[in-house]
């Protein structure tokens, strides 16, 4: 058991003999499922994109595409997710809706429709935000089925888990932009209390809040579900790593709180369409992108997560090709180093040719306290750097494997990894 989520995160870091000596061995007879329904008794709803709630919740988390290969069969949905195993769930609150009745939902992806929980009336889940007026909207909870992804990413998994909740929540900020839905994320709220309210047992666990909320001047009542506890991976190999992990960086110390909000400037009929079809790009064809995609796509991904916990990230920029712009490492908009590091970027991100074949490498990295908050937010810059980088014409590959303690010795700065990606043509 660790005793602290630092000790966790070195531990789990990724090292030249780390990588040689402990390869991963999947088990494909064991292999989870990707997807969690609730039984036929709970009422399902299908969602119709023709209402603007349904599209709504679409553009969250819905499938855009299937892959077949032989005796392998998978679905690709708008978020992006390590090695398409999708270990984050979605529930949520709707209260005064258009085309939604009020109530407890789960998204149940597989089927593109919502499962009703629970009905509301007087009552509802405002308590465990230190609520008590109900609130009208949408509540999102999130949760991590962390089996997912530590069938095949072991003990690193929680990263990985953090990571892609935070890709979900850059797919509602996303689909609130294009709704014309104004929304805060918290982190600071009871999850102990919606684990245990929700029926979860140690196979998944809430991680973070999206919240599109009016409040009422109505009492809330506390809310009661009575909900089958339902093995979202339909396998599951215990990990008291992660499980510990989790529970240690649950307390929320110290936050600053984000108020501003982000200002983007897409058309959104072609962003749509970006939203839709984005992939991760496999191999670049090392063509330089301009220094104005590049500083485009920086102004984006630095705009304002409105937030009750704003942990400060890093960016660090190695240039390999963009023009007009010197080779070297920038870091926060600033050159730290300049010269080729393109072969060195490469080798850091497990030796793979996207390092050093894109037009710029990102780490995304953060000395901060609130572990779960600043992981999640990674990921949304992350996703952002996807849409972004898409929108102008350019490829994204989210890196989620490199070589810690020689990221930091390049960077030259004791820090916390948290995110490594590559765009290029």
């Amino acid at each position: 058991m660790f005793n602290s989520f630092f000790e966790y995160h070195n531990k789990t870091k990724h090292s030249y003999y780390s990588v040689r000596s402990f390869p991963n061995r999947l088990d494909w007879d064991n292999q989870p499922s990707a997807f969690k329904s609730y039984p036929k008794e709970f009422k399902k709803i299908e969602l119709d994109l023709e209402k603007e709630n349904h599209s709504f919740i679409y553009y969250i988390a819905g499938i855009t595409a299937k892959k077949s290969y032989p005796g392998v069969e998978y679905y690709l949905r708008v978020n992006p997710s390590a090695g398409a195993l999708y270990p984050n769930e979605i529930y949520f609150q709707s209260r005064n809706n258009e085309d939604i009745e009020d109530g407890i939902y789960h998204f149940d992806v597989a089927s593109s429709s919502i499962t009703l929980l629970k009905k509301i009336k007087q009552d509802g889940l405002e308590s465990y935000f230190g609520l008590n007026k109900k609130t009208e909207g949408f509540i999102f909870l999130l949760s991590s089925i962390y089996y997912r992804s530590s069938w095949k990413y072991k003990n690193r998994a929680f990263r990985y888990c953090l990571l892609d909740a935070g890709h979900l929540l850059g797919c509602l900020e996303v689909s609130s932009y294009i709704h014309n839905k104004e929304y805060e994320i918290k982190y600071d709220f009871d999850k102990k209390g919606l684990n245990a309210l929700f029926s979860f047992d140690n196979k998944e666990f809430f991680t973070s809040s999206f919240l599109i909320t009016k409040s009422l001047d109505q009492e809330v009542l506390e809310l009661k579900l009575d909900l089958p506890t339902i093995d979202g991976s339909y396998y599951f190999e215990e990990n008291e790593i992660i499980e510990s992990a989790y529970k240690d960086s649950l307390e929320i110390k110290s936050s600053k709180k984000e108020i501003r909000k982000p200002n983007f400037n897409y058309n959104k009929d072609f962003f749509k369409e970006v939203v839709l079809k984005r992939r991760s790009i496999r191999e670049f064809a090392k063509q330089s992108i301009s220094k104005i995609e590049f500083e485009t796509i920086m102004k984006l991904l630095n705009e304002p997560i409105p937030s009750d916990c704003n942990e400060t990230l890093d960016i660090y920029c190695v240039i390999n090709r963009v023009e007009k712009m010197k080779l070297g490492l920038i870091k926060n908009g600033e050159y730290i180093k300049e010269g080729d590091f393109m072969n060195k970027a490469g080798y850091l991100c497990l030796e793979q040719d996207l390092g050093k074949s894109s037009a710029v490498t990102y780490f995304i990295c953060s000395n901060s306290n609130n572990y779960q908050a600043m992981y999640q937010k990674a990921g949304i810059l992350g996703h952002r750097l996807y849409l972004a980088s898409n929108y102008l014409k350019i490829g994204c590959s989210g890196i989620g494997a490199y070589y810690d303690d020689e990221v930091c010795e390049f960077l030259g700065e004791y820090t916390q990894v948290l995110y490594a990606l590559a765009i290029g043509k």
